[in-house]
């Protein structure tokens, strides 16, 4: 496990951005598993502007993201694919066609879960993964729990997840109960993981995930088996691995 501590926000997304983009570069037709929500939005921020610059081609990259409310149209300002579209995806030259966002709308959650797995699987699996955390320890929406979930499935989302959410709600009651998110089995099976956080209110996740147990109470701990992990990290998340004395 690689970690990068950034001086803040704009330098961590900048890291990541350069992560990601020396990935298509070096494999032009790479599978891209996305992550959304405020913490990757500054490195797909600089992504578009490389892109715009012509330094750098999405033309033959394929994506699979994380995860999507269950409930939302892919058309609700919300929703995950919505945002894809209005952060990446609308400002690059990527064929829609490659792109793969979770279905919230779907009549048959079990199937499309195995057919998710399946396609991934199909891939080979992806070729870097970009993941955020949540204060709990969350990655994509597997939550704390007794176990970790293999398989991409359906989970019902704790209360510190909504309340976290419900910023970019009108209301909390607006918030989704459910999910569909890709399982640690997709996640493990990345060849690269490339895990992205900023803020104080992470730091005590973050701590977890690097020097405590592997425990699916906090599930992003799991990753500490995963052979090719890059954590890049603000200061003030970086804050509690430096009170342990770690050093990066």
């Amino acid at each position: 496990m690689r970690i990068y501590r950034e001086k803040d926000y704009e330098a961590m997304s900048r890291r990541a951005a350069q992560i990601i983009a020396a990935e298509i570069v070096h494999n032009p037709a790479c599978l891209l598993g996305l992550a959304t929500g405020s913490t990757p939005e500054g490195a797909y921020r600089y992504l578009v502007d490389w892109y715009k610059q012509g330094l750098l081609s999405f033309k033959n990259v394929r994506s699979v993201n994380l995860d999507e409310y269950v409930g939302l149209a892919p058309d609700h300002d919300q929703s995950y694919r919505y945002f894809m579209q209005s952060n990446l995806f609308g400002h690059v030259d990527i064929n829609p066609a490659n792109t793969r966002v979770p279905d919230g709308l779907t009549l048959d959650a079990k199937a499309f879960c195995d057919e998710y797995d399946a396609f991934i699987r199909a891939q080979g699996y992806v070729d870097l993964q970009l993941l955020g955390i949540g204060r709990n320890g969350h990655i994509g929406f597997n939550e704390p729990g007794g176990f970790f979930v293999k398989e991409t499935h359906v989970v019902d989302l704790t209360e510190s997840t909504i309340d976290a959410n419900a910023r970019f709600f009108a209301s909390r009651d607006d918030v989704p109960k459910q999910a569909i998110s890709m399982g640690m089995g997709a996640i493990m099976g990345a060849k690269k993981v490339l895990l992205c956080a900023s803020g104080e209110e992470k730091a005590d996740a973050i701590c977890g995930s690097v020097l405590g147990s592997i425990s699916p109470s906090c599930p992003a701990s799991i990753l500490q088996l995963h052979p090719d992990v890059i954590v890049v990290v603000d200061e003030a998340a970086f804050s509690k691995l430096a009170a342990a004395g770690f050093q990066a």
